[in-house]
């Protein structure tokens, strides 16, 4: 549902578009827009990238609204639209703040956020994001830029109402689609997560005790019912500031359910 609130505006304003003037159609996204981004800094949630980029894309469209032609909004409202969705997502991508990320990673425990197949699941999903987005702005330029007549209200062409509206919401579609079924089959099994932690010794002991203490550590952190194994710590401890006679060493280990 997360990801949802993140497309609200967008979602909003594409089912407005053409069924209401354009005015009343992005005034209405950005208030969702401003509204979301809102609720996100009350219960302080870090700004998203999707929330900031809806409420800056809405903003240059209210601007566009007001300030240029009726013909000019019936061919490139639709576009602008999604090339402003490509642009946020993309954005943060290259950033380093892939959207997919910064939605699914709420709830979630710290060993999934930081495993390597969390990662490697959110950036391709962001990918498949993009690409769909990309996709949706190539479509729905093609009507004003081959058809001189085009507009997004013209349901007798063709090349309008296809590239317009139905090529860019069936990669929508398909995109949604993808985000529900591809983390169930690329998500391993809870044995096969690596977590990672840290455990705290002193700095003269020998292998057998810090591999006791980091065992015992990760007994503490699974709690009842669970047991850790393929238990491994790092090559090196890190000394502590202002207590060198102990070190903080890293660790892995996997979960189990404990056997009876």
């Amino acid at each position: 549902m997360g990801i949802l609130f993140g497309f609200a505006p967008w979602i909003v304003y594409w089912i407005l578009v053409g069924n209401v003037p354009f005015s009343a159609a992005v005034l209405v996204a950005l208030g969702i827009a401003v509204l979301s981004f809102g609720i996100g800094r009350i219960r302080g949630a870090p700004g998203r990238t999707l929330e900031i980029g809806a409420v800056a894309t809405f903003l240059v469209l209210t601007v566009l609204t007001f300030t240029v032609s009726q013909s000019f909004l019936e061919r490139w409202m639709q576009p602008l639209s999604t090339a402003g969705i490509f642009v946020v997502a993309l954005g943060g991508l290259l950033l380093g703040r892939p959207f997919v990320r910064e939605f699914a990673e709420v709830g979630q425990p710290k060993e999934v956020v930081e495993s390597d197949m969390f990662a490697r699941i959110t950036m391709l999903l962001t990918w498949i994001w993009v690409a769909a987005f990309a996709g949706m702005t190539v479509s729905s330029a093609i009507p004003p830029l081959v058809y001189g007549d085009a507009t997004i209200l013209d349901t007798e062409t063709p090349l309008s109402f296809i590239c317009y509206w139905v090529i860019p919401f069936t990669l929508l579609g398909l995109a949604a689609l993808a985000s529900r079924l591809l983390p169930e089959r690329m998500a391993p099994a809870e044995e096969d997560i690596v977590r990672k932690t840290t455990f705290v010794a002193f700095a003269e002991a020998e292998i057998d005790q810090l591999m006791y203490l980091a065992t015992e550590h990760a007994k503490r952190e699974v709690g009842p019912g669970k047991e850790p194994y393929d238990v491994r710590i790092g090559s090196k401890g890190v000394p502590l500031v202002g207590d060198e006679t102990r070190e903080s060493w890293p660790s892995t280990y996997k979960v189990r359910e404990k056997k009876r």
